[in-house]
């Protein structure tokens, strides 16, 4: 029986094991290759990412991505989302990094990887900020500044790197004494850690600060700090930063009126891009500053040559977009196309002056004809604009009564808390009182003034106005402005600058801004077609 039982073991048994434990062992091993294959292809393609070749670090993300769904490993696929929506958020291809983010989303809701989620939510609050919900990205991304310390980003470079992000969110939103805040907190860590690109992008950023706040001196002088790191350190992927710096060091000389130190940066700055610089939008609006230069020194045949290739760029680059924006880009281009206005009145006159070629004057008349032909289209679609939101204006005592009466049900039905309804009553008569003008408004005064929090008071307006704060008061701002330029005409011929003051902005781009988002055309055009109807209501009296 023994002799038996043996002869099976050895007969049958053991073959059966063996081949199973080399089966095994052959897809073990085979597994591991792929895995490390996997990695390589990882490591390739961040490598790639640095250096800026995402078109070849795009493929091996693919590539991974591929391998790792094959393998089932969630770390490695969420991975390759991740990167995938940081190269096409570097691209601007916005909709695709968002959906290369939900992706990532999804794998960390299984996996519950709060490391992965903070690094999606830093490209996540970018691509929500460029499309001018900077409330919320600023809620996402203070969400995740609390939930760092529970990581092993804490003042790491993983940290450091989502202040910077923040300070973004706050200067594109113009709250430059909170981006300042946050600032000082970078440096000092950027400093701790040594890591020079990301210090001398927060030294860039204070500069850009002081520069909107119109402190040119102090400006220049954390300008010039970061252009001599730049220049002195071995730091990766300068060209951007260079740009960046050069362009505003031109800026503050171009507002302090020193327009020939401002012109011999530009072009310097212009004459040492690289191919992929040129497309970049500081790279594109140094060219429209550049114009505006040689306008102010009143030589418009090189205005207007500058003027020329800024317009293919901007073109070029805008085609290049998808829906969303650089904020950035944006407040600087319409500063800067305000200022060309001068040249583009000057141009007949210039043009009589010189000698034109025959060739050289047909081009120009024919460029004249469809800047006309699209200007007309434009001016047209306006006065359709124009036209109903007069007729909204009209409308808005009766609506604003209904609408009050509406609110007031839904507060007698909704609302049984003593101090909401005092909140209220007090939001209701600072309206009165028209405090949503002053420049100081914003939500801790508010509150102060109210005698409750901050967050109360949100919550409050967001409940009953349906609205964030923000929202509330440029609604406030905009609906007044509008009344006022139509029955006050002494109003309507100030600067726009003088209005968005009167109104409570600190610049006149928050005005256009928020003026052109809530009507869909510019103050200045709302402001001559009402001086142009009052005009021809005179002529028929």
């Amino acid at each position: 029986m023994t002799t038996l039982y043996l002869y099976t073991l050895n007969k049958y048994v053991f073959p059966i094991i063996i081949l199973f434990l080399s089966i095994t062992t052959h897809t073990f091993s085979q597994e591991k290759k792929e895995l490390q294959k996997a990695v390589s292809l990882r490591d390739k393609a961040i490598e790639l990412y640095k250096i800026e070749n995402y078109e070849e670090s795009i493929t091996s993300f693919n590539q991974l991505l591929n391998l790792a769904q094959k393998l089932k490993n969630d770390q490695l696929t969420c991975t390759g989302y991740i990167m995938k929506g940081h190269i096409n958020l570097r691209n601007g291809k916005n909709k695709e990094a968002l959906n290369n983010y939900y992706k990532a989303l999804d794998i960390i809701e299984k996996t519950g990887d709060l490391k992965d989620e903070i690094v999606v939510n830093s490209g996540l609050i970018i691509v929500l900020s460029r499309m001018n919900k900077n409330a919320e990205a600023q809620k996402i991304a203070l969400r995740s500044l609390k939930a760092i310390p529970k990581t092993s980003y804490y003042n790491k470079e993983n940290h450091l790197r989502f202040l910077t992000t923040l300070i973004d969110i706050y200067l594109d939103d113009e709250q430059y004494d909170t981006a300042l805040t946050y600032l000082k907190k970078g440096i000092k860590m950027s400093q701790s850690l040594k890591l020079d690109e990301l210090y001398v992008d927060l030294v860039i950023k204070k500069g850009m600060i002081f520069y909107y706040q119109k402190k040119y001196d102090t400006a220049l002088r954390h300008l010039f700090e970061a252009k001599e790191i730049l220049t002195n350190k071995q730091i990766n992927n300068k060209s951007f930063p260079k740009i960046r710096t050069d362009y505003f060091i031109a800026n503050c000389y171009y507002q302090k009126q020193f327009y020939d130190k401002a012109i011999d940066v530009l072009i310097n700055s212009i004459n040492s891009f690289e191919e992929t610089d040129t497309y970049k939008p500081p790279a594109i609006r140094s060219h429209l500053l550049l114009a505006n230069c040689y306008s102010q020194k009143h030589n418009y045949k090189k205005a207007m040559f500058w003027n020329t290739r800024y317009n293919k760029l901007n073109e070029y680059y805008l085609k290049d977009k998808d829906q969303t924006i650089d904020i950035i880009h944006e407040k600087e281009t319409t500063q800067l196309n305000e200022e060309i206005v001068a040249l583009r009145m000057t141009q007949a006159e210039e043009k009589k002056a010189k000698n034109r070629i025959f060739w050289i004057l047909l081009v120009t008349i024919i460029a004249l004809i469809v800047i006309i032909f699209i200007y007309l289209k434009k001016q047209q679609s306006n006065k359709i604009v124009f036209q109903n939101l007069m007729q909204e204006i009209n409308q808005l005592e009766s609506v604003n009564k209904q609408t009050e009466i509406q609110e007031q049900s839904k507060k007698e039905i909704s609302i049984d808390d003593q101090k909401v309804q005092e909140i209220i009553k007090g939001i209701e008569k600072l309206e009165t009182q028209e405090y949503f003008l002053k420049s100081d408004c914003n939500l801790r005064t508010m509150a102060k003034k109210l005698k409750t929090n901050a967050t109360y008071l949100s919550q409050t307006i967001n409940q009953h106005k349906e609205k964030s704060f923000t929202e509330y008061i440029n609604d406030l701002r905009i609906t007044y402005v509008l009344k006022r330029l139509q029955e006050d005409s002494k109003f309507r011929s100030y600067a726009i600058q003088y209005i968005a003051s009167e109104i409570g902005y600190k610049s006149s781009y928050s005005l256009v801004k928020h003026f052109k988002a809530k009507t869909g055309i510019n103050p200045s055009y709302y402001i001559k077609s009402l001086n142009k109807q009052e005009t021809t209501s005179e002529i028929k009296v």
